[in-house]
C-alpha cells in the first residue's frame, strides 16, 4: 500500500500574504512542514502541491518535490489535480497543512493508522478540548465522535451543547473535541470527492469535510494529545520565530 503525502501551497493568503515563504528563522515555513513529513514512516513520499513558481522552487531549493497546479477553490481540489496527475499508483493520500510547522510525525501516523485499519474512506485528526473559550469560539473547529471514532459532525458551534451545569468544569474529562484540519483519503474517494457539488451543510458552515458527511461517507477520527499551533497571522509568525530563537 503506497501513501503520499500531499502539501497544498498557495502563495496568496488571506490573513499572511505569502506566509509559506516567510523565513526570518533561517527557513521557509513551509520547509517546517516537509521535514516533518519526510521524517514520518508512515509516509511513502511527500509533494508539495503549488499555484506558485516561486514555491515551486523554493522547494526545490530545500531539496522537495513540487508539482505546478491551475486555480484551485480550495487545497483538496489542488492536491486532487496532483493525485490524479503524477500518482496512479497512490493507494491513501494525506493532506498535510503547509502553516503547521510544529506539527508531531506522530500525529500524521496516528491520522494513518486511523484509515488503514478500517473500511473509512476518509479520516481525520481531533484533540481533546480543555479551554472553554475554545468550545465556544467560531474560529475553532468542534467534532463529535461516535462510539467507533466516527466523526458524527462538524461545526464551529459549541457541540456538543452542554445544557446543565458549568462548561469549564464539564469539559475536564467530557466529549469536547477541537478538529485538526489534517485528513487522509482513499484516492479514488477523494477524486470522486472533488467532483461532487458543495452540500448544503458544507455552504453553512464553511467546512468542506461536512461534503463528505452528507454524502453518507464515514470519516474516521484518531484522537491524539494536543493540536499544533497553525500560522494565520503575523502575530502568530511572530510567536513561532520566538519559540524557535528558545531551542
Amino acid at each position: 500500500m503506497k501513501i503520499t503525502g500531499v502539501i497544498p501551497a498557495r502563495l496568496q493568503s488571506s490573513r499572511l500574504p505569502r506566509k509559506l515563504l516567510l523565513h526570518e528563522t533561517g527557513k521557509p515555513l513551509i520547509q517546517y512542514v516537509w521535514e516533518i513529513a519526510t521524517r514520518c514512516e508512515a509516509l511513502d513520499e511527500v509533494i508539495v502541491a503549488t499555484d506558485s513558481e516561486e514555491i515551486q522552487q523554493v522547494v526545490s531549493d530545500f531539496g522537495g518535490r513540487a508539482e505546478l497546479t491551475g486555480d484551485h477553490p480550495s487545497g483538496t481540489d489542488r492536491i486532487a489535480e496532483v493525485v490524479a496527475r503524477c500518482c496512479p499508483e497512490t493507494d491513501i493520500v494525506v493532506n498535510l497543512q503547509g502553516d503547521e510547522p510544529e506539527l508531531e510525525s506522530d500525529t500524521i501516523a496516528a491520522l494513518v493508522n486511523a484509515i488503514r485499519s478500517s473500511e473509512v474512506p476518509m479520516a481525520t485528526v481531533a484533540a481533546p478540548i480543555r479551554d472553554a473559550e475554545i468550545v465556544t469560539s467560531a474560529d475553532c473547529v468542534k467534532v463529535v465522535l461516535n462510539d467507533q471514532s466516527e466523526a458524527m459532525y462538524f461545526s464551529r458551534a459549541p457541540i456538543p451543547y452542554l445544557r446543565d451545569g458549568n462548561l469549564a468544569e464539564a469539559i475536564a474529562n467530557g466529549p469536547w473535541f477541537l478538529h485538526v484540519g489534517l485528513y487522509a483519503y482513499r484516492r479514488q474517494f477523494l477524486l470522486d470527492l472533488t467532483q461532487m457539488p458543495v452540500s448544503t451543510l458544507e455552504a453553512v458552515e464553511k467546512l468542506e469535510q461536512l461534503r463528505a458527511l452528507q454524502s453518507g461517507a464515514a470519516i474516521g477520527v484518531a484522537v491524539v494529545p494536543a493540536a499544533a499551533v497553525g500560522i494565520d497571522t503575523a502575530e502568530d509568525y511572530a510567536a513561532f520565530v520566538d519559540r524557535q530563537s528558545r531551542i
